[in-house]
């Protein structure tokens, strides 16, 4: 008999568990497998990281520090008594934005410093955490608050309210508090989606090889003997954001009063980068200068195909030294 009493009780917790922390825990769960599972760029996986960041860490929280639901006391003696002992849907609503918000760079700036740092899957599988566990600690709360003061989610319930408040001051802010949370939301959600286009860059440079191998800029040979040629290692980033093919033209420029009066292509170097990496090439560029004349060696570098007649104006990113030509 005493065992039975038992399983019936624990049956009558496990019904009386609150509906909407349940939903908030899988949610985060769910939302956790969805994060760690598929590929960066998936629109799914964005959708995914807008609630776990924007609502459910909060929500678990306003849960552990308001289990009651608003109420207003028929017969007001006191001061103190004609104040709710909670808060109502809306406001919860608008705390849990907030306090996501205020939880989710505290995760970001913890992670740095323990054995798994910050990356995608700790930062997910840290607030799937949080949020579970808030969750279960505002469910106790609610089962220890007096179910007619308890926080029970009735959307109905919470229309009615708001239809029949007779405080209009108190209805017109609910509404813009609504309004600004679903506004905060939206833009949120469309900076995940649709992030601003703020466009990609390609790097170019050129080394010279010291003695020892290193790599170095501004150490490029100015003088070398008719047929010599001059060692240069190209370098090319590519931050375009996606793959890309690029050209490089190495160009002898004859210039004359700042004006280029000629021009002969020495050589060229193709080569496709993936995005946010770098490649390099080694080049031995020989001049085809005279004796005693003095040339600009111009690196051009094109992103797909290269103009006819390729020119500094034209060219995505470009570099030169100079070089004299001496017996």
């Amino acid at each position: 008999m005493s065992h039975g009493t038992s399983t019936q009780t624990r049956l009558g917790v496990v019904r009386q568990y609150p509906f909407d922390l349940a939903v908030v825990s899988a949610a985060a769960i769910l939302a956790y497998a969805i994060t760690t599972s598929l590929q960066a760029g998936s629109v799914l996986r964005l959708l995914a990281t807008f609630p776990v960041v924007l609502f459910l860490p909060g929500y678990a929280l306003v849960s552990v520090l308001f289990p009651a639901s608003e109420r207003t006391p028929q017969k007001p003696a006191a001061w103190i008594d004609a104040h709710s002992r909670g808060i109502d849907v809306v406001e919860r609503l608008g705390l849990s934005v907030a306090l996501s918000l205020t939880l989710v760079p505290i995760v970001g700036i913890a992670l740095p410093f323990t054995q798994w740092g910050l990356t995608t899957g700790s930062i997910a599988a840290t607030l799937c955490v949080v949020t579970v566990v808030l969750a279960q600690f505002g469910a106790v709360r609610r089962l220890r608050t007096p179910i007619s003061e308890r926080f029970i989610v009735s959307p109905l319930e919470s229309v009615t309210q708001l239809r029949q408040g007779t405080d209009d001051v108190a209805t017109a802010s609910s509404i813009v508090l609504v309004l600004a949370i679903g506004l905060a939301a939206s833009a949120l959600l469309l900076g995940f989606l649709v992030p601003p286009s703020t466009g990609g860059y390609s790097e170019l440079a050129l080394y010279s090889e010291t003695d020892g191998g290193e790599l170095v800029t501004g150490n490029i040979t100015d003088e070398v003997a008719p047929g010599e040629s001059v060692p240069v290692t190209v370098s090319i980033k590519n931050e375009e954001g996606t793959e890309t093919d690029y050209t490089v033209v190495v160009q002898e420029q004859v210039v004359e009063d700042g004006t280029i009066v000629e021009r002969t292509r020495l050589d060229t170097l193709e080569t496709t980068l993936a995005d946010d990496t770098t490649g390099t090439g080694e080049l031995e560029i020989t001049p085809t200068a005279g004796d005693d004349e003095t040339v600009r060696i111009a690196v051009l570098l094109f992103k797909g195909d290269v103009p006819d007649e390729p020119t500094t104006e034209a060219a995505e990113e470009d570099t030169y030294f100079w070089v004299t030509i001496e017996d």
